[in-house]
């Protein structure tokens, strides 16, 4: 049975596990913490603008000129 080893491609170049130096995988798993990190973060971005967006239309809302009953 023929083990398939995992590979990398950096700069369209591939390598696998045994050919990088344990710095090299540091650098790689450090990388791919931080592309999580941005994701995330993205998530966060967009939960903020949408939570601002829904408190500048209760602002607004609360600046109309209310109803005048007779």
């Amino acid at each position: 049975m023929v083990e398939d080893k995992k590979t990398i491609t950096i700069d369209e170049i591939e390598y696998t596990e045994d050919q990088l130096t344990d710095k090299a995988k540091h650098c790689i798993n450090q990388v791919s913490s931080l592309d999580q990190k941005i994701r995330n973060m993205g998530l966060n971005i967009e939960q903020m603008q949408v939570g601002r967006g829904a408190y500048l239309d209760m602002l607004r809302g609360s600046l109309q000129p209310e109803e005048v009953v007779n």
